[in-house]
């Protein structure tokens, strides 16, 4: 996160922190004028994660690239999930518009996501795949995912999800077992519950094809996978960190996928299984 050139930086409590700049007096004392405007126009796009270091940088993929190309159902569920009071869960846009152009990439047919939440990344996800594609979708709260699922219907692609309620690792100890399972989903998203990443990788491996694609969200984690040990952050952030800076070890050592972190989001691990 940390950058000489960034102006102002979030720290891992969510609140926006000076940082020293190598600058002359003069355009110091400029500078200064730029970071109190800045700091008032924190960007409040719900979702929004990005790392990137500015917001008017954000703003500017947004409004050039996303938006103007934004379906207008995904629009629709956006703004919805923006009044709930668990927005910051939701997918961004800019990576709802990357997953939907990864899936046409690789042709996705069969695809899984876990950890739906109201399904901005659901619906990216429906909208890319062809008419008889499918997604098996599952999270613990259906209550959630039914207040986006009126979207999904009016957009005409809810035939193509079964939803499945309740944790996923028993549902996938049983595709597991079953050996027609192996190998068969083109592209797997997982943006859950990060204390059972590992737990997720072990068996998705087994059921991705190979030259198929698993997509780990949140591995960069707000930033906090380079903040010393003693740096302000949230209890969750905190909590969670470990766990996500032992998937990123296990995937970077895993032989049976080539892979890909990019600074989409809060952080997008793509892997790709080779074997």
């Amino acid at each position: 996160m940390s950058s000489s050139h960034r102006k102002t930086n979030r720290d891992l409590t969510g609140k926006s922190t000076k940082q020293k700049l190598h600058h002359s007096p003069t355009m110091a004392s400029t500078t200064n004028g730029q970071e109190d405007q800045n700091q008032a126009g924190r960007h409040q796009e719900v979702g929004h994660k990005s790392l990137l270091q500015s917001d008017a940088l954000y703003q500017y993929i947004l409004e050039t690239s996303v938006y103007p190309r934004e379906p207008e159902s995904m629009k629709e569920l956006r703004d919805l999930t923006a009044k709930h009071p668990w927005n910051i869960m939701t997918t961004s846009a800019d990576e709802g518009q990357f997953l939907n152009m990864l899936l046409k990439l690789i042709n996705a047919k069969k695809t899984m996501e876990i950890g739906v939440y109201t399904g901005y990344s659901l619906l990216a996800t429906a909208l890319a795949l062809p008419e008889d594609g499918t997604i098996l979708a599952m999270d613990i709260n259906r209550e959630n995912y039914e207040l986006g699922l009126p979207v999904i219907e009016k957009a005409g692609v809810a035939h193509k999800i079964e939803f499945k309620e309740g944790p996923a690792l028993p549902v996938l100890d049983d595709m597991v077992a079953d050996k027609k399972n192996h190998g068969s989903y083109d592209f797997i998203f997982v943006d859950a519950d990060k204390d059972n990443y590992i737990n997720y990788h072990k068996r998705l491996i087994d059921l991705v094809k190979v030259g198929g694609v698993i997509g780990y969200d949140n591995t960069l984690w707000n930033g906090s996978v380079v903040a010393p040990p003693d740096a302000p952050m949230r209890k969750y952030v905190r909590y969670y960190r470990d766990f996500v800076l032992e998937l990123n070890k296990a995937l970077a050592a895993d032989p049976r996928i080539e892979i890909c972190m990019l600074p989409v989001g809060d952080g997008i691990t793509l892997c790709r299984r080779i074997n």
